[in-house]
């Protein structure tokens, strides 16, 4: 059986459904919710005992009327093969600043003509660049690709296509911060103290974290205090900087199972190369 539930969204209504479900043997096969604005949409499909089907009926009827929402029931819903037995899965994610419906109507056709079906469609972002995903089976990867650039270029947006399934899910982007978090020290105090001025350049740190000053004005009045300090500097504090403990363990875990590690830093990016290539670590400097 499907079950369809829209209304205003608010704090509860999953929770009520569901509890209201529970009084019955029913198995939850799919789940699926999504909020626009404030406006609310959750789908479930269930498998159930046909005998039930009128006082599970009678129950959701109370229950959206205690929740002041709309909930249909389709319980003679015919269910189709589940997501995860599908093949040839592919996922799109289609983004832009400005994302126009011409490009969408566009991509949904193409997808359409290429013999792929849109399984799922997904908000991924919405500021400062909205990101929509669909998922889709019977996909051909590489001929989606061709398909699909043609419209990405004419509409001026990003199209990405990418293989599908639990293999994509799994996978993630670690992103660290570089100073007193994959390292134990601030780099820029281990050159202050070659420079000799290790004090005045903690100082000023504490001034940004008390917000008294920001951290541009805070990293250029501490860079400042570093003039005329030598290059030789650089590979004497390469050699004092200490991996937190468990560091090389987490990033050689995270790449064994196939995540991506980066790290981004606002301090100096010659002191922590070395070790960021050591540790197969991809390196994204602050713009």
């Amino acid at each position: 059986g499907l079950i369809l539930l829209s209304g205003v969204d608010k704090p509860g209504i999953t929770a009520s459904l569901f509890e209201t479900l529970s009084a019955f043997a029913i198995t939850v096969l799919d789940i699926e919710q999504v909020v626009i604005k404030d406006r609310l949409i959750l789908t479930v499909l269930i498998a159930l005992n046909p005998a039930h089907e009128s006082a599970i009926a009678t129950d959701l009827e109370s229950c959206a009327a205690n929740l002041d929402v709309d909930i249909a029931s389709l319980f003679s819903y015919e269910q189709k093969s589940a997501l995860s037995t599908k093949s040839n899965l592919a996922q799109v994610v289609i983004s832009s600043r400005k994302l126009n419906p011409k490009a969408i109507s566009e991509l949904a056709a193409s997808i359409s003509q290429s013999g792929a079906n849109i399984e799922r469609i997904t908000r991924l972002a919405s500021t400062p660049v909205t990101a929509i995903e669909f998922v889709l089976s019977g996909a051909n990867q590489e001929e989606l690709s061709q398909i699909l650039s043609p419209i990405a270029a004419s509409n001026g947006v990003d199209i990405a296509v990418q293989p599908g399934g639990l293999q994509r899910h799994a996978r993630k982007l670690v992103q660290l911060d570089v100073d007193s978090t994959l390292i134990q020290q601030e780099v820029i105090e281990l050159l202050a103290a070659k420079a000799g001025v290790g004090s005045e350049v903690i100082s000023i740190t504490e001034q940004a974290m008390r917000g008294e000053i920001d951290f541009e004005q805070s990293l250029r009045a501490r860079v400042a205090l570093l003039k005329g300090l030598p290059v030789s500097a650089i590979s004497e504090v390469q050699e004092q900087i200490l991996l937190t403990p468990g560091a090389k363990t987490l990033v050689s875990t995270l790449h064994t199972l196939g995540h991506t590690v980066a790290v981004v830093s606002g301090g100096f990016i010659d002191v922590i190369a070395p070790l960021l290539k050591e540790l197969d670590i991809k390196l994204k400097p602050q713009d």
